[in-house]
Formats: C-alpha cells, sequence, structure tokens
C-alpha cells in the first residue's frame, strides 16, 4: 500500500513533456539536485533516489525515501558565418550572427525507493535529458533557406530499480530502462534532394519513440574511509522515427548511446567528502549522432545506413566533487568537470542545429534538513561560453563558429519514512 503514491507520482512525472538541453553533449552534467550540486559525481556515493540514472547500486544505500523536484535551465545559442557566397559553392550561408530563441526550460525529477528486506530495496527513478534544441528565426530565409529552423529532441528515462546488499556495504544493482523520446525539425527542405526519402526530412510534425535497455552498477566500501563504484548502461534500443526516415540515418534511428560510469569518494577529512567521477559516453556508436557530415554527404543519402549524421566524437568528462556537512542539519557542495567536445571543426556545418559544444561546468549546492524525514536541497550551476570554429565544406570562403554558454538551477525535496 505504501508504494501507491510514489507509483501514482512517477506516473504523472513520466507523463510530463520535458525540455531538451545539451550540457555533456545531450547528456545532464549529472542527475538530482545533490549530484548536480557537485558537478554530477556520485557514482561511489549516493545520497537520493534519483541516484539509478547514474548507479543503481547507490539505491542500497539510502532507505526508504522520496525525492522531486525540478531544474530551471538556459542555454544561450549562436551561429556565425564569416564570408559571402562565391560562384560555384554548392550550399553557401547567409553571413552573419544569429541567436536560437527559446532559452528557457523546466526540467522534472522524481524517485523513490523502499526497503524489501534488510538487504534489497526497491525504487524508481525518472529523469530526463536530451541536446539538439534550437530555434533560429526565419527573417533571412533562415540558416538554410527553409524558413524559421530548428530541430527538438525531448527524452524521458524510467528506471525500476532492485538492488541487494550481498555482503556488509556491498552492494549491486540494477535497472531495466525504459526511454521515450520525441522529435521535430523544421526549415531542413534544402537537404530533401540529398535524402533517400526526401518528403521525410524536415516539417513534419513532432514524432517519438519508444525504447528499452538496461543498467547495472556496484558500489561498496573499500576501507573505512574510500568508497567506490562502477556502472554500465547498454544502447538503448529506440524504435525509428518514422516521420524523418530521410533525416536520420539508418532510416530514422536514434538509439541512445551506452554509458559508463566509475568513481570514488574519500571521508579522510572530518565532516567533507571528496568525490571523483570519470563517465564515458559512446556517441560515436549511433550512426545518425556519431556519422561525419563529410565524406557521407557525398556517397549515401541522408537516411541511408551510412547517411550523414553529427559526427559527433565519444566524450569522457571527469567529476570533482566535494561535501561538508557544516552542521547535522545542513550541507553544502561544490563540483567542476570537464569533458572534450565531441563537436570537431569539420563537423560545424550541420551542428547549428544542435550545438553541444560544452565542456566545462561550475557548480554549488546545499541541503537544509528541516526535520527528521524532510530535507530541501538546491543546486546551481554554470558553462562557460564554449566555440568551434572550422570551413563550410560546402562552400568556399566561408567560417562557421558555433558557441554557447548555459546557466541553471535546481530545488528538491526528500522526505524519508
Amino acid at each position: 500500500m505504501r508504494l501507491t503514491l510514489p507509483l501514482a507520482i512517477a506516473a504523472a512525472t513520466a507523463l510530463a513533456p520535458t525540455a531538451a538541453f545539451a550540457t555533456n553533449g545531450y547528456f545532464s552534467h549529472g542527475y538530482g539536485t545533490i549530484s548536480k550540486g557537485m558537478a554530477g559525481a556520485g557514482t561511489a556515493l549516493s545520497q537520493d533516489s534519483i541516484t539509478a540514472a547514474t548507479n543503481p547500486a547507490g539505491m542500497a544505500f539510502i532507505g526508504n525515501r522520496v525525492d522531486g523536484g525540478f531544474e530551471i535551465f538556459s542555454p544561450r545559442r549562436e551561429y556565425t558565418v564569416d564570408g559571402n557566397p562565391a560562384q560555384g559553392d554548392m550550399f553557401p550561408l547567409q553571413p552573419g550572427t544569429y541567436e536560437s530563441s527559446r532559452d528557457g526550460f523546466v526540467i522534472p525529477h522524481f524517485g523513490f525507493n523502499t526497503q524489501l528486506s534488510e538487504v534489497t530495496t526497491f525504487g524508481v527513478s525518472v529523469f530526463a535529458n536530451g541536446g539538439m534544441n534550437t530555434d533560429y528565426p526565419g527573417g533571412t530565409g533562415g540558416p538554410f533557406y527553409g524558413g524559421r529552423t530548428g530541430v527538438n529532441l525531448e527524452q524521458l528515462f524510467i528506471a525500476p530499480t532492485w538492488s541487494w546488499e550481498f555482503s556488509d556495504n556491498q552492494a549491486i544493482g540494477v535497472s531495466p530502462v525504459i526511454a521515450y523520446q520525441r522529435f521535430e525539425a523544421k526549415g531542413l527542405q534544402s537537404f530533401s534532394g540529398f535524402s533517400s526519402a526526401p518528403d521525410a526530412v524536415s516539417n513534419n510534425g513532432t514524432d517519438d519513440a519508444w525504447g528499452y535497455g538496461y543498467q547495472i552498477g556496484w558500489q561498496g566500501e573499500i576501507t573505512d574511509t574510500l568508497r567506490g563504484g562502477v556502472s554500465w548502461r547498454n544502447i538503448l534500443k529506440m524504435n525509428e522515427f518514422d516521420k524523418y526516415r530521410g533525416l536520420f540515418a539508418e532510416q530514422g534511428d536514434f538509439d541512445i548511446p551506452q554509458m559508463f560510469n566509475a568513481g570514488i569518494a574519500w571521508s579522510g577529512i572530518e565532516n567533507h567528502w571528496l568525490l571523483l567521477d570519470v563517465q564515458h559516453i559512446r556517441y560515436s556508436e549511433i550512426n545518425s549522432i556519431g556519422n561525419p557530415l563529410l565524406p557521407n554527404l557525398q556517397t549515401a543519402q541522408l537516411g541511408s545506413d551510412d547517411g550523414a549524421g553529427f559526427g559527433w566524437d565519444d566524450m569522457t568528462i571527469v567529476k570533482l566533487g566535494w561535501q561538508w556537512q557544516q552542521t547535522p542539519e545542513h550541507a553544502w557542495r561544490a563540483g567542476v568537470s570537464y569533458g572534450e567536445s565531441p563537436i570537431s571543426d569539420e563537423d560545424v556545418l550541420f551542428n547549428i542545429l544542435a550545438p553541444g559544444v560544452q565542456e566545462w561546468h561550475f557548480t554549488g549546492g546545499f541541503t537544509h534538513q528541516f526535520t527528521d524525514s524532510l530535507a530541501l536541497s538546491g543546486m546551481a550551476f554554470y558553462s562557460p561560453a564554449k566555440e568551434v570554429s572550422g570551413a563550410n565544406p560546402l562552400a568556399q570562403n566561408q567560417i562557421i563558429t558555433v558557441e554557447m554558454y548555459q546557466v541553471g538551477a535546481s530545488a528538491s525535496l526528500g522526505w524519508t519514512f
């Protein structure tokens, strides 16, 4: 009976619209307000019921609790074209600087966990990410001469999680992951001539897809002051975006790449934790994301198995977090992370639509315990401006620069029972 309310909230959250955002490629810099306050570190130290997004084994150590909150996220994106079109150019762009609108989003998260026995738990983590969201004005014809132009990707994950503390302070966890995503593109009609399905490239409204996969992890005590954790999520196999089978490689395929997390957490200084995480995301394994623009655009049609993609490389992100338990009621957090941009200077043309170029994240956060069972956590982050410049491969003497910076803040309530 005590699972009824959390399950109802999880269902409601799962059906709520989610906003697309781009931090580490199109994955968030972390999940849950507490972890986000430490730049996403937390594979080895779990403190809320959103933790299955990072390491399902962490649910073994958080007890009976419910967490819910939201993030206000603001990415600021623009691109600049230098150099005038020349005779013989295949695809010149209009010179100038153009900013994407829609720079404010609200992103919910929710989780709950309950002890089934002294050594097993069951819970659900609901979280979101995305990354290809742009909306450029069409006053000068739009970036690609199709009027108002942009793409919107929204993704939601539901991770029911079982964990087992198989030995004292040693646990494993497994999460079957249910994924939902939806996508829309507009203003890309000029690419129809390059496509295997010209009527399924742009301006077809929103398409959606369901998919599935799993995530497994271990977390435990190594010494009295050192904890460790690892997790792996496989490729989430998604249904195709049929309305955009002429845009994405493999006839509209847009699987979600596999991800690895490893971390340690050290408590050798009284009332302090120091966390170090390494995350690896394999974007290159997904053809619609990893295929380069050239030579693929010249050798295969858009939408085919070898069709051009966004040319994203794999990402490895290092995250360093700190937590200080100032009093029994109040904790402070800070963090920094770095991962090299997945976008190279050779692929800037298509990535006008998806400028996931961010590298650095600086974060801070807190938790205040109001009662033994109720706590408020907050987080804010800043990702400084990053730009990538490269030649327009389809026009002479044109240089394209994509740029973005981000700010955001989140708050959540945690209730233990």
